[in-house]
């Protein structure tokens, strides 16, 4: 859809400047993402301490035991 689009505006641009300005709006990352100037980091929340780890590998181990134990 990108080189349609591109095509597109080629085909209205009046000269080189202008195609490449337009290529240059095409191409850029979105308004959202520009002036952060760094990479997106974790989300809040969302990482496991030593306890969390354990407590599901507790949970892990004993699901396994259940699933093998029943065959």
């Amino acid at each position: 859809m990108l080189n349609a689009a591109e095509a597109a505006m080629d085909a209205s641009a009046e000269d080189d400047a202008e195609r490449q300005r337009n290529r240059a709006k095409l191409y850029a990352p979105p308004a959202s993402e520009r002036g952060r100037g760094r990479r997106r980091g974790r989300p809040p929340g969302t990482a496991l301490d030593r306890a969390g780890a354990q407590a599901l590998a507790a949970q892990l181990a004993a699901e396994d035991a259940r699933m093998t134990g029943s065959r």
